[in-house]
């Protein structure tokens, strides 16, 4: 069989790919080489920003089914029918560190799916947590400055990270969550995968439903203590990668189970607490988990880069019949996450085969033209502006989701609070909901950062904290950071 030619970006065949031309044998090199060239150009900007937060990730295809029925609850055609199938891409992160960062450390996962449904992208962009550390995004490049490395010293500060925290009461339920024993994940295989925020669901009748999404994973929960992720993180830093890439080779593909809970959107006003506080869950007990579908992973990427690293996941993509709700951190996302994609990919990002609708051959019916990397010229005789009598595409007329209702005046206003609405109660409850075993690793584990801290009133005023939420939990952790203060 011949091969083929290699050749240079512009499809000339190239002669020598080993020597590099030069004036004469052993003589400086020539500038007329364009081969070599074009390849140390094309090597010095091969990498691309990397993203702020999520930057280390892994992700595979699959599929999505639906085992239940909820089209009284949502109009969109990817849920529509039992037995349904939709071609799914799902990345996986650490948050907090760079792409050198190791996988097995304590931090949220980034759990971010993307339907390839008939109506075009449907992305669901949550965490492997059910609530986060804030409830504005105002508040978010401040919450991840603490938690990235320090300017001066360059790596991440006890300091930094427990001074956020102790200005910022409602995060003691997500603190409470990471610092349990699901803070480690041994595998990504082996965690759950929530949306995290409040969604909107519409029915067919225009009905509207508030819900969140859980995927509970079939592989089961398996973490990791301390101790065993920093023997891992040495052994293997892509340890996750490596588990994920490999359980897929040899045709052990992962699955999850999909549940909602569902609110009718009447109820969400005089719910206790405010349904819209990705600081807060909804407990099962008010409304419990109905089941949807099964999520399976069963091809890996054949490019890391093409598919992974440059895979844009924006919660401003949904589909007839899903929308948002009032969740402020979901409202600062529907812009943030699209605008981080532009900058870090460009504004046709969502050319690429990874990001492209495939409901659309062809690529998306819009009037968006030009910019770097342009693939969207569409033709001679399209037109680029709207409307037109040239049999552009047209609007439908009919929203995604049902209307969101407003009152009052513009300003800066607090969330309103409903009538459970402290920051303390449901970190408190979890702890109540542990065993004792899963007690002592807690507080061993929030001792273990929280002595590090050089500044007493700091240490203070984390403590209260815990005090709040469980007066038990508080005395341990205050007890155990003591005690490692003194040794």
């Amino acid at each position: 069989m011949s091969q083929r030619v290699l050749t240079t970006e512009s499809g000339a065949p190239v002669a020598d790919n080993q020597n590099s031309a030069s004036a004469g044998v052993g003589g400086p090199l020539l500038i007329q080489d364009q081969h070599l060239l074009e390849k140390l150009a094309r090597f010095n900007r091969e990498r691309i920003p990397e993203r702020v937060v999520h930057a280390r990730g892994s992700g595979a295809y699959g599929h999505f089914e639906v085992t239940d029925d909820v089209t009284g609850y949502t109009r969109a055609a990817f849920l529509g029918e039992i037995g349904k199938r939709t071609e799914v891409f799902v990345r996986f992160s650490t948050v907090a560190d760079s792409l050198g960062g190791a996988d097995a450390v304590r931090d949220p996962r980034g759990f971010a799916v993307k339907f390839y449904t008939e109506e075009g992208n449907y992305d669901l962009v949550g965490n492997n947590t059910p609530v986060f550390f804030v409830k504005d995004p105002v508040k978010f490049p401040d919450f991840i400055h603490s938690q990235k490395r320090d300017p001066f010293t360059g790596r991440q500060e006890p300091d930094n990270v427990w001074d956020f925290w102790g200005h910022s009461p409602e995060a003691t339920h997500q603190v409470t969550w990471l610092m349990g024993d699901r803070g480690i994940p041994a595998s990504y295989r082996h965690m759950n995968g929530y949306g995290s925020h409040t969604y909107q669901w519409t029915s067919a009748e225009g009905e509207a439903f508030f819900v969140k999404y859980h995927f509970k994973t079939n592989q089961g929960i398996r973490c990791l203590s301390a101790e065993q992720a920093r023997e891992l993180a040495g052994q293997d830093p892509a340890s996750h990668q490596t588990d994920l890439l490999q359980a897929i080779e040899r045709g052990v593909h992962p699955s999850w189970t999909l549940y909602v809970q569902i609110m009718p959107a009447a109820e969400a006003a005089d719910y206790r607490f405010n349904p819209f506080d990705v600081t807060k869950v909804w407990p099962h007990g008010d409304y419990p988990l109905q089941r949807v579908g099964r999520l399976v992973l069963d091809r890996n990427p054949d490019n890391v880069f093409a598919e992974v690293e440059q895979a844009a996941f924006a919660p401003g993509n949904f589909v007839p019949g899903i929308g948002p709700s009032p969740d402020r951190m979901l409202q600062g996302r529907l812009f943030a996450y699209a605008d981080a994609h532009r900058y870090r990919l460009g504004v046709n990002h969502t050319l690429l085969p990874v990001n492209a609708p495939k409901a659309v051959p062809g690529g998306a019916r819009n009037y968006g033209r030009d910019g770097f990397m342009a693939l969207n010229a569409q033709g001679r005789h399209a037109k680029n502006y709207e409307p037109n009598s040239y049999g552009g595409p047209v609007e439908t007329g009919r929203p995604l989701s049902a209307p969101l209702p407003v009152s009052g005046h513009t300003g800066t206003h607090e969330a309103p609070l409903h009538t459970k609405d402290d920051d303390f109660f449901q970190a408190g409850e979890l702890y109540r909901l542990m065993s004792p075993e899963e007690k002592s690793r807690l507080v061993a584990n929030i001792a273990g950062g929280l002595s590090q801290v050089s500044r007493d009133d700091v240490i203070e005023r984390n403590l209260a904290h815990f005090h709040a939420a469980d007066p038990e939990y508080g005395k341990r952790v205050e007890e155990a950071v003591r005690a490692l203060r003194e040794d």
